[in-house]
């Protein structure tokens, strides 16, 4: 969920409860109060007629004495207040049991109302006697309102008595339960802040300490995936920055590797080609020199050498055809032949339609000529190398296998790994110090740094298999893949 959508939803939510619970406090309050001004209004109405009724009583005595229009007037408007009142006595009307009551006392105000207008009338006729007698039971009947309102007054106390305690309870029962929601609602809101917040600056922490640790170069810091909000995504998006950081700088890393292995071909090249034309032409005097002498085998040794040290010299940043890598071969194959005649047997093997590969110039010489130099050197008759060729639907393989002395499984693995170091140089096997030789037995470029371009080129780390014992002999088998996947092309010595 976003963090829009929570606070969108759980903020209103809260404030709808709150709303709810406010809502019902006061209906429960306005419920309490139209209870308490119903019963106090009909005991205030009983203490109002009560009160109307003496001064009335009062209003007309002060007629009988004084009996002016002024003293009349008022009287007349105590009658009047004393009849309204009497009406709305009738229409609030009284509890159940009060209602006879209650209509008794109607009727007392009506003799009330009756025998005032009599003394008043009988006054203003001049009959002051009849007057005065009418008042006499006026004032009798006054005291007898005055006994019945205290009584309808205690009557209405009685009879909401339970219903006052029941208020009572109910008001308790609200503040208790008030307390307890308010409680609940600022517990809760306690609870959705501290988790929105939570949700917000958990995420946003981890995302400064991972930027922190990768400003001081640690770019191992993985967040953790999860959630469906914005902070998620913006973790997951530092994820995958991170993830394309660190691929950018092995490409880089790559790519300068390769850079560094050309530099230090050319130069390595450089230091041999001293005027390698010279080189060439002195090559050619000799063979046509030995072809004048009749010595055609010293003649051709001489043209295998000159193409030998020719195709070495190229430009090696580049592809060749396997089918040029095989000669080149050939060409090695025959300078040795001359040193170690019937010691070595040569075993081709090559599946014509395979030769049309491309592969990284000297890959197969350098494997070869270890297995000349560390497998089969030592001994005397009887060594056997081999090599072959074969073409699979997605790739070629080529196996170059001797029976010469073999390595021990440390010097294979430190062979596959990508180590700057190897154990034992000059141990037995045809690539056992992983550098070449020198004193004129090499070419300068060692197998591991073979197997390192052929790494680099076609991206992939599984494209060399080798298998020794030692006292059995070494194969070497390189998977050349259909289309390569890697960098376009790299070779140099890394001298590994």
């Amino acid at each position: 969920m976003s963090i829009r959508n929570k606070l969108l939803i759980f903020i209103p939510l809260l404030v709808l409860l709150m709303n709810l619970v406010t809502y019902f406090l006061f209906q429960s309050g306005t419920i309490v109060q139209e209870s308490y001004d119903l019963i106090m209004g009909r005991v205030l109405k009983y203490k109002e007629t009560a009160e109307a009724a003496e001064d009335s009583l009062k209003a007309v005595y002060s007629y009988l004495l004084h009996p002016t229009e002024d003293m009349k007037t008022v009287a007349a408007g105590k009658l009047t207040q004393i009849s309204a009142l009497h009406s709305s006595l009738v229409e609030t009307g009284a509890v159940p049991p009060l209602a006879s009551s209650l209509t008794g006392y109607g009727n007392m105000i009506q003799t009330l109302l009756s025998l005032e207008q009599q003394s008043l009338a009988a006054a203003e006729n001049g009959k002051a006697s009849e007057a005065f007698s009418h008042y006499l039971e006026a004032e009798k009947t006054v005291s007898f309102i005055r006994s019945e309102g205290q009584r309808l007054v205690e009557g209405e106390l009685d009879y909401y008595r339970p219903v006052y305690r029941s208020i009572q309870a109910d008001n308790a029962h609200l503040y208790k339960l008030g307390v307890a929601v308010f409680a609940l609602i600022t517990t809760l809101s306690i609870v959705v802040a501290l988790w929105i917040s939570r949700s917000i600056t958990a995420p946003v922490s981890a995302l400064v300490r991972s930027a922190d640790s990768v400003s001081k170069g640690n770019l191992d810091t993985v967040l953790p995936d999860g959630g469906k909000d914005e902070l998620a995504a913006l973790s997951s998006a530092f994820n995958k920055m991170l993830a394309g950081l660190k691929e950018s700088i092995e490409k880089d890393r790559e790519i300068a590797e390769k850079e560094q292995l050309v530099k230090t071909l050319e130069l390595r090249a450089l230091q041999s080609q001293i005027n390698p034309h010279f080189l060439y032409n002195t090559l050619n005097a000799l063979s046509k020199l030995a072809l004048l002498e009749d010595a055609e085998k010293t003649s051709d040794l001489i043209v295998s050498m000159s193409s030998f040290l020719r195709y070495n010299l190229q430009n090696l940043d580049r592809q060749v055809p396997l089918r040029s890598e095989l000669e080149h071969v050939k060409e090695y194959i025959r300078l040795q032949q001359a040193r170690f005649r019937d010691r070595v047997e040569f075993r081709l093997d090559i599946e014509e339609k395979a030769l049309d590969v491309r592969v990284p110039s000297l890959t197969l010489q350098p494997i070869i000529e270890n297995a000349f130099v560390h497998g089969i050197a030592h001994m005397e008759s009887g060594a056997v190398i081999s090599l072959i060729v074969r073409e699979d639907t997605s790739d070629t393989k080529i196996i170059i296998s001797d029976n010469g002395q073999g390595m021990t499984e440390e010097i294979r693995e430190a062979l596959l790994s990508r180590s700057q170091s190897v154990p034992a140089p000059g141990a037995p096997g045809p690539q056992a110090s992983g550098q070449t030789k020198t004193g004129g037995r090499s070419t300068g470029l060692g197998t591991r740094n073979v197997f390192r371009r052929l790494e680099l080129v076609y991206g992939r780390e599984d494209l060399v298999q080798i298998s020794s014992q030692p006292g059995k002999g070494t194969t070497v088998m390189l998977t050349i893949p259909a289309r390569r996947s890697g960098i376009n092309s790299v070779s140099a010595d890394d001298s590994r």
